[in-house]
């Protein structure tokens, strides 16, 4: 079992930065991948970007390439995401998730309880 706890969300103006941190319980964090996906209301859950478990292979979303990175670190139970030159289309909530396949939403099975991202014009 592994639970995921983010934080860092917050209101930042466009062309901003924030970095979000997701922090894991369980020892086998670092065994699984990790992935970050966005949700704007109205809108289906959107994949961003996935990390293997040793944290050399990403596969990113084309639409934040250049713009979004993830990153994490085995010893402290905690994957980022670095997001600059955000946009308000950015804006949505991002979850953290754990133990699945690159954008396959269904394949996670670990999921945080988001954290809110605003971008404001």
């Amino acid at each position: 079992q592994v639970q995921l706890v983010e934080s860092g969300g917050g209101l930042v103006q466009a062309g901003g930065s924030l970095r979000l941190s997701c922090a894991a319980s369980g020892r086998a964090f670092s065994r699984y991948a990790m992935a970050w996906f966005r949700q704007a209301p109205g809108k289906e859950r959107e994949f961003v970007v996935s990390i293997n478990w040793g944290g050399d292979i990403t596969y990113q979303s084309d639409s934040m390439k250049g713009r979004f990175t993830i990153s994490r670190d085995n010893a402290k139970n905690t994957v980022y995401l670095q997001m600059n030159g955000l946009k308000p289309e950015d804006t949505a909530v991002y979850y953290c998730a754990a133990g699945g396949t690159t954008y396959f939403t269904s394949s996670y099975g670990f999921w945080g309880q988001g954290t809110q991202v605003t971008v404001s014009s």
